[in-house]
C-alpha cells in the first residue's frame, strides 16, 4: 500500500513562522507507466487508507497485465499513432490527398494543445483549441489573417480529431474515445461561403466568353469552356473531373464512370451523357491514350473560372453574397434540373446524394421568373363561384323566389291567362310528362280535375275567401305523383268531394274494389280524403 501523508506549508503569523498541515490525505505511487503521481484523497485517514490500497492494487494489475491492455501504445507519443493513421486511410482507398488533409488538422489541434501522449487528450482543451483557431492564407507578402474559422470549417477539424480518435478505439490501441461526446456546430448560424446557381444565359455568356479567351491556368479557352459544359451537365465535384481519364468514357453508351477511391461516397458511379455532350468529348480526346488525364486543371478551380466570369461581365459574387466558384455549376445542375421538370428522386440520384433533403434545400436554386409564373399558375378568384355559376345559367341569379313569374305565366297562358298563381294539376299530366301514347282513360278526361276551358273563367272557385268555409287550400295545386304509361297515377286530393262512382273507371282498381258494396267503405276507399 502506498504511504499516506498531508502536505505541509509554512505561514508567518504574528511575526512568527507557523508550520500547518491539509486538512486532506494524500499517497504517492507509481502507477503502470512509471510515472510517479501524488493524488489527494480525504479528510478521515481510515478512508484513505482504503482509497490508496484500491489504487495500489489496480496498479499492481496494470504491471502485470491483467488489466491494462494499451500500456504499450499509451507509452508512444501522438505522432507515431497519427503517422499509422495517415497510413490507414491511404490503405482503404481513400487518396493521399484527403488523408494529409485529415492527418493535418489533427496535428495542429494537437499541437496548439500540446499534447504529448495519449493519456495528455482532454476533450474540454481540444473544444476550446479549436474553437480559437484562425484561417490563413498565403499570400505574395505573407500569411494573412482572415479572422476566426468558421462554423463549418470548425466541424471539419473536430470531425478529423474524432475521427483519429475512434481509429485507435478500433484498432486495439485505447479503451475508449476521449473525444467521442463532443457535438458539432450549427453551420446555418454561420454561413461564410454560400453559393448560387448561374442563370441559363449566365452559362452561356460564361461558355462563349471563356472559347475566345486567352490561355489561363495551363488550360485554352476552349478547353475551359468544355470543362465548365461538361460539369454543368453532369453535375461532376472538381475532384472526380479531376480524376477522370480517357478509358473512364464509354462513348457507344454515352456514359462516363467515376472510381469509388474518387467519388465523395466511395462506389462507382456511372453518370449517363447528353449525345451531342459524348460526341464533343470524343473529338477532343481523339489524339491522346486511355490512361491520359482528360482536363488537366489547376489546384484551385475558384481562380480560373473567378477570371472567365470577369470577362463575360458576370459577377463572381452576388448582392447576396452568395459564390459563382466552379462547385456553383453543380448547383446550376441541380437548378436547371428542377426547372426542366425532373422528378426529386432523379435529380437525388443524378446528384448521387444520400439524403433528398441535400438535394432540395442545398443544390435546388429558385430562378429567376420562376417565383413569378408560380404565382400566375395560381387560379383566378375574381372568377364566380360554381353555384353562381349554375345560377347564371339558368337564369335565377340574383332573384328571389316568385319575383318573376314570366316563365310560369310562358308555360300556362292557355291554361290560366287570368290568374296570377300557377294551376298546375294532375289533370294534364299527359301533355306534362312527356308520354306521346298517353293513356287511354285519359281521353274522357278526368272528372275529378277542373276542365282546361273552365280554368281562369271561375276565378273565384279558386280562391280562399269565397270556396266553401270547410276548404282549407287550393285546389289544384296539389303535388304531381308519377306513374307508367299503362298505370293510373291515384290524384291527391284535399278536401275534394268525389264524383260519382258512375262516372269513375274502375276497371283498373283491384277485383275487390270492382264490388259497389265494398266501394262504399269509407276504409277501403280508393280515395279517402285527408284529414287533418
Amino acid at each position: 500500500m502506498g504511504s499516506l501523508f498531508k502536505r505541509k506549508r509554512s505561514e508567518i503569523v504574528n511575526g512568527k513562522k507557523v508550520k500547518k498541515q491539509s486538512l486532506k490525505w494524500y499517497t504517492r505511487l507509481t502507477d503502470s507507466d512509471g510515472i510517479t503521481r501524488t493524488i489527494p484523497l480525504f479528510q478521515d485517514k481510515i478512508a484513505s487508507q482504503q482509497k490508496a490500497a484500491q489504487l495500489q492494487k489496480e496498479t499492481e494489475l496494470a504491471r502485470a497485465g491483467v488489466v491494462d491492455r494499451f500500456k504499450e501504445h499509451r507509452k508512444r507519443p501522438l505522432t507515431e499513432h497519427i503517422e499509422d493513421f495517415e497510413q490507414s486511410l491511404s490503405a482503404k482507398g481513400g487518396t493521399s490527398k484527403n488523408a494529409t488533409l485529415v492527418t493535418s488538422r489533427v496535428r495542429r489541434v494537437f499541437d496548439e494543445c500540446k499534447f504529448t501522449f495519449w493519456n495528455d487528450i482532454r476533450a474540454s482543451r481540444v473544444q476550446q483549441t479549436v474553437s480559437k483557431l484562425r484561417k490563413y492564407v498565403k499570400t505574395k507578402a505573407g500569411l494573412k489573417d482572415l479572422g476566426k474559422i468558421s462554423a463549418q470549417t470548425y466541424n471539419f477539424y473536430l470531425k478529423s480529431v474524432k475521427q483519429f480518435c475512434k481509429w485507435m478505439v478500433l484498432d486495439g490501441r485505447a479503451s475508449e474515445s476521449p473525444v467521442g461526446h463532443l457535438r458539432t456546430k450549427n453551420v446555418r448560424a454561420d454561413r461564410r461561403h454560400d453559393r448560387r446557381a448561374l442563370e441559363t444565359d449566365e452559362i452561356r455568356r460564361l461558355l462563349e466568353a471563356t472559347e475566345v479567351a486567352p490561355e489561363r491556368f495551363g488550360m485554352t479557352g476552349y478547353a475551359r469552356a468544355l470543362l465548365y459544359r461538361f460539369a454543368a451537365y453532369t453535375g461532376l465535384r472538381a475532384a472526380e473531373i479531376r480524376s477522370l481519364t480517357v478509358s473512364s468514357f464509354d462513348f457507344a453508351n454515352h456514359t462516363v464512370t467515376v472510381k469509388a477511391a474518387y467519388s465523395k461516397r466511395r462506389r462507382e458511379d456511372v453518370l449517363p451523357l447528353r449525345k451531342d455532350m459524348a460526341a464533343e468529348l470524343q473529338s477532343f480526346v481523339a489524339d491522346k491514350l486511355p490512361m491520359v488525364q482528360v482536363f488537366k486543371m489547376p489546384e484551385k478551380t475558384s481562380d480560373m473560372i473567378r477570371a472567365d466570369l470577369k470577362a463575360a461581365g458576370i459577377p463572381y459574387v452576388d448582392d447576396a453574397g452568395r459564390y459563382a466558384d466552379f462547385h456553383a455549376l453543380r448547383h446550376s445542375t441541380g437548378s436547371l434540373l428542377a426547372a426542366s421538370g425532373v422528378h426529386p428522386k432523379v435529380a437525388q440520384s443524378l446528384l448521387r446524394h444520400s439524403d433528398i433533403n441535400m438535394t432540395l434545400s442545398r443544390y435546388t436554386h429558385t430562378l429567376t421568373g420562376q417565383e413569378s409564373k408560380a404565382i400566375e399558375a395560381i387560379p383566378d378568384l375574381h372568377s364566380p363561384s360554381v353555384r353562381k355559376q349554375k345560377a347564371v345559367s339558368t337564369g335565377t341569379d340574383g332573384r328571389g323566389v316568385g319575383s318573376d313569374l314570366s316563365g310560369s305565366k310562358k308555360l300556362t297562358t292557355k291554361l290560366t291567362p287570368k290568374l296570377t298563381h300557377t294551376a298546375y294539376s294532375e289533370c294534364n299530366r299527359s301533355a306534362t310528362v312527356g308520354n306521346e301514347r298517353g293513356n287511354p282513360h285519359d281521353k274522357a278526361g278526368n272528372p275529378n280535375c277542373w276542365r282546361n276551358e273552365k280554368l281562369g273563367n271561375e276565378n273565384d272557385s279558386l280562391s280562399a275567401n269565397d270556396t266553401d268555409k270547410k276548404a282549407t287550400r287550393l285546389i289544384g295545386l296539389e303535388p304531381m305523383t308519377c306513374g307508367l304509361e299503362d298505370r293510373r297515377s291515384i290524384q291527391l286530393s284535399y278536401r275534394r268531394k268525389h264524383t260519382s262512382d258512375n262516372n269513375y273507371n274502375f276497371s283498373k282498381l283491384p277485383k275487390y274494389f270492382q264490388y259497389p258494396e265494398n266501394r262504399n267503405k269509407n276504409k277501403y276507399r280508393p280515395h279517402q280524403p285527408y284529414r287533418s
